[in-house]
């Protein structure tokens, strides 16, 4: 009966699958702060893909991951069409076709010399419009190489308006963007760090949101984001802000998206190591908490094995 009246499940359908593809690697590298998570071959990703396509998962989330010496000031490699996320793209469209929802992150962090999500000034500064050009190019090429939706992350003024207007230019108008609308200077991005290889210098709390702030921010990023086109909405990270998501779930008039990250992940992977909490239990339970504050969309790490025991 409990079963029976329950209000809030997650679905396969809902979850998306963050994933690492790494350049010039033979063999899948695990992340040592992500137990359970590698950064993938080309080969191990299209095997990835295809488990979560037989699992029901609704969508894979692909980053690229270059080779150090491939980096540069302005993110070479994330505009080059034979760059690592491109050419994966390509491989797991081959791989899946339209079984899956393919997206793909639109940031220049994994890319750059620096690790910021944008080109820098003469003082080292965001150059915020260098930017948004930037963007445009890349949403052109990984659209070519085989994206379905779009993730821009970086966090950028204008960004999600002016990556519509390039992709309608170049005739993409089918090619879905879901914006990292609210997406907060965490202290739980760690573990991606070292699962990117980031070059990180500094820290990136002049472009993303102040954990300290209310909603007030966050909504106003929502109108902004919706008035520029965007199709999907995200709150990232997860747990610690279930509140924002419960807000954009209130209003917002398109799906909504939350990411669980990878400190999140880490959290209780853990803690279940060490005996301290029972970790399939943990997992459905952060899970259903994101449906219940109001999510459409879970992007974790944990979703084919999630959809599995859904």
């Amino acid at each position: 009966m409990r079963r029976m009246v329950t209000e809030h499940r997650p679905h396969p359908a809902d979850l998306i699958l963050p994933v690492f593809v790494r350049d010039g690697i033979s063999e899948p590298v695990p992340v040592s702060s992500m137990p359970g998570v590698v950064q993938h071959t080309r080969e191990t990703l299209k095997k990835a893909a295809s488990e979560a396509v037989r699992a029901g998962v609704g969508g894979i989330m692909i980053y690229g991951v270059p080779e150090e010496a491939d980096k540069d000031a302005v993110g070479t490699a994330g505009t080059d069409p034979e760059g690592i996320l491109q050419v994966a793209l390509r491989d797991v469209r081959a791989e899946v076709g339209d079984d899956i929802v393919i997206m793909s992150d639109l940031c220049l962090d994994e890319t750059t010399d620096h690790g910021h999500c944008g080109v820098l000034d003469a003082q080292g500064r965001i150059d915020n419009d260098a930017t948004l050009e930037r963007y445009a190019e890349m949403a052109r090429v990984q659209v070519e190489a085989g994206a379905h939706v779009l993730g821009p992350s970086g966090m950028m003024d204008g960004q999600i308006g002016y990556v519509r207007r390039a992709l309608d230019k170049a005739g993409h108008q089918d090619v879905a963007l879901f914006a990292y609308t609210a997406k907060y200077a965490s202290a739980f991005y760690g573990p991606f760090r070292e699962a990117v290889g980031s070059s990180l210098k500094g820290d990136r709390n002049t472009y993303q949101q102040n954990p300290a702030n209310n909603a007030r921010e966050a909504l106003r990023e929502l109108s902004l984001d919706a008035a520029e086109g965007a199709d999907m909405v995200m709150v990232k990270p997860g747990l610690p802000y279930l509140d924002i998501l419960r807000d954009f779930a209130e209003r917002a008039e398109v799906p909504v998206g939350v990411y669980q990250i990878s400190g999140e992940y880490a959290m209780v992977e853990a803690a279940a190591q060490n005996g301290w909490i029972d970790r399939d239990r943990a997992i459905m339970e952060t899970l259903t908490s994101f449906k219940r504050a109001g999510a459409n969309l879970i992007l974790t790490y944990w979703a084919t094995e999630a959809a599995g025991k859904l």
